[in-house]
């Protein structure tokens, strides 16, 4: 087994900036049955670097993070508008952007001879070639949307609470990709739904860390795809957190109705 630390590290640290911030979000999203909300903003945030790379701006430019969190933004205020308007189709909008997002994103690479390798970094990610330079700010914004998360979570709003999983998932599917993105929001939030209070979330984060370093070390060592791998590896493990819960009585403490 051939390891790269010095790889392997910076992945493993984007990683837990994906974590910090949808772990949380992530049951908020099950409460709310929006789980689609992060596929659908993820693509829209795509197209806008899809957009910009077709205007000609640099990939890691300033102009590139503009335009996809312009981009979520947007997306952000249409799914507030679509929840005001007509709650009891949320979901089946939610998909009808991402379709049309992802259409789009594929319209714009039509002509691009590239444009099936820009498509499959989008979806699946290239979290192994994270560099530390594009940790620091992704830390830096993660910190500001953690402590607006703690201090107004409950008094967000409908589009306070898009803006804010705009910003997170538009940094996020930078170093992830779309699937790894979903993974981490959705699977820990369903594996850990029988857990009581605080820790659900201290159960999420444990899976989802430990999720990511097997998944590496996996990938390293059979030299398969890592994003795919760690979406393997998080339902994997997620599955039997979920059973471990329900094993140990936390679905009895989740149901009663003495529960804060």
């Amino acid at each position: 087994m051939n390891i790269d630390l010095n790889l392997l590290l910076p992945a493993f640290l984007a990683g837990l900036l994906v974590l910090a911030t949808h772990v949380p979000m992530g049951m908020q999203v099950l409460a709310r049955g929006i789980v689609f909300i992060d596929l659908a903003v993820a693509q829209i945030a795509g197209l806008g670097v899809i957009t910009a790379d077709r205007l000609g701006f640099e990939p890691q430019g300033w102009a590139v993070q503009l335009s996809a969190v312009s981009a979520a933004l947007a997306g952000a205020a249409i799914l507030s508008f679509t929840e005001k308007r007509w709650p009891e189709v949320q979901e089946a909008l939610i998909g009808t952007l991402f379709v049309l997002a992802a259409s789009g994103g594929a319209l714009l690479l039509a002509d691009n001879p590239h444009g099936g390798e820009h498509l499959k970094d989008l979806l699946v990610g290239q979290i192994l070639w994270v560099s530390p330079d594009q940790l620091w700010p992704v830390a830096l914004l993660t910190a500001l949307l953690l402590a607006a998360w703690g201090r107004w979570r409950d008094r967000l709003g409908s589009f306070g609470f898009y803006g804010l999983f705009a910003f997170a998932v538009t940094a996020s599917v930078q170093l992830a990709g779309v699937y790894l993105v979903f993974a981490s929001l959705v699977i820990p939030a369903l594996a850990t739904r029988h857990y009581p209070g605080r820790l659900r979330l201290a159960a999420g984060y444990l899976l989802g860390g430990a999720s990511y370093a097997a998944g590496l070390a996996f990938s390293a060592w059979t030299d398969l795809p890592p994003g795919a791998v760690i979406v393997w590896t998080i339902a994997l493990l997620g599955t039997l957190v979920y059973w471990g819960g329900t094993d140990s009585g936390f679905s009895l403490l989740s149901d009663s109705p003495d529960r804060d």
